[in-house]
């Protein structure tokens, strides 16, 4: 019977089927016949790049770099955005603010190159004295004196306006009388005085309940009268703008009245007192 043939061909078949495996193994160990590498070799190239580049690895050296760099790009990007809106507003402003700008600026130069060059011949007197001594004493006293008028403990006079404010109807509030200050010491006050209470760095302004206002806790009633040192031809012009202080009392019903003199006198003072918890700060 033919039994015994027909079951030992399934064994001689498996020698065949083994081949198309091996022929694959050789296929993956050649180059690819268009010259690209075999894909396993991409894949593992792949990777490895991918290791390399992630996570990254940064040096505290690159990571300093790197913070610096982004605070640069931080500030011109912030710098970049404030002169753009400077520039946007200066682009809607009216002539007459613009004029009333340049002069600030121009007085500002000027004020700032007089400083400079009373700063330069202090230095150069210093220097060239045969007594340095006594030289520096009297720079230190000249010094004192100028941070008193500054500061309010010492009498100031010179050239100057005097602002009087009429407020029949009570209608000037503290704020009104801060930005008057405000403009007053843009333009280039040196000294003011409001009423008998002289103006200095921590002034404040309050309104009281019943009409009235208080300045450093004092009530001040009107008319309101400022007496400021400065140039005059500064002073007078940033009051009287379109739209400023004298436009903006006279819409509330009060009146302001300028006068420009040659010398007018500060003489109110304040009481210094000693800063509770700041302190000189050691270098």
């Amino acid at each position: 019977m033919p039994t015994e043939p027909e079951a030992a061909e399934p064994e001689a078949a498996e020698p065949e089927a083994a081949e198309p495996e091996a022929a694959g193994a050789a296929d993956a160990a050649q180059p690819e016949a268009d010259g690209r590498p075999p894909a396993g070799d991409r894949h593992a190239g792949r990777r490895r790049l991918k290791a390399a580049l992630w996570p990254p690895r940064l040096s505290r050296g690159q990571l300093v770099v790197a913070l610096l760099l982004f605070s640069l790009g931080l500030g011109l990007a912030i710098q970049v955005r404030s002169t753009n809106d400077h520039h946007n507003q200066l682009r809607g402003a009216r002539q007459e603010d613009l004029v009333r700008i340049l002069d600030e600026l121009d007085s500002r130069q000027q004020r700032l190159q007089q400083e400079k060059a009373e700063l330069e011949q202090s230095l150069a007197k210093l220097e060239n004295s045969s007594n340095q001594a006594k030289e520096a004493q009297e720079q230190t006293r000249k010094k004192m004196t100028e941070l008193g008028v500054l500061a309010g403990t010492v009498k100031a006079t010179g050239p100057g306006i005097v602002l009087t404010v009429d407020d029949p109807q009570g209608q000037v509030k503290a704020d009104m009388l801060l930005d008057t200050l405000q403009e007053l010491r843009a333009a280039g006050a040196e000294a003011i005085q409001i009423n008998d209470v002289r103006v200095v760095v921590n002034t404040y302004f309050t309104d009281l309940s019943g009409g009235g206002v208080q300045i450093d806790g004092k009530k001040v009633s009107p008319p309101y009268r400022f007496t400021v040192v400065g140039n005059p031809q500064d002073l007078t012009p940033a009051l009287n703008i379109p739209g400023g202080v004298v436009r903006t009392l006279e819409s509330h019903q009060a009146r302001a009245t300028i006068t420009q003199q040659q010398k007018v006198v500060v003489d109110a003072l304040v009481d210094p007192k000693s800063p509770q918890y700041a302190k000189p700060a050691s270098k």
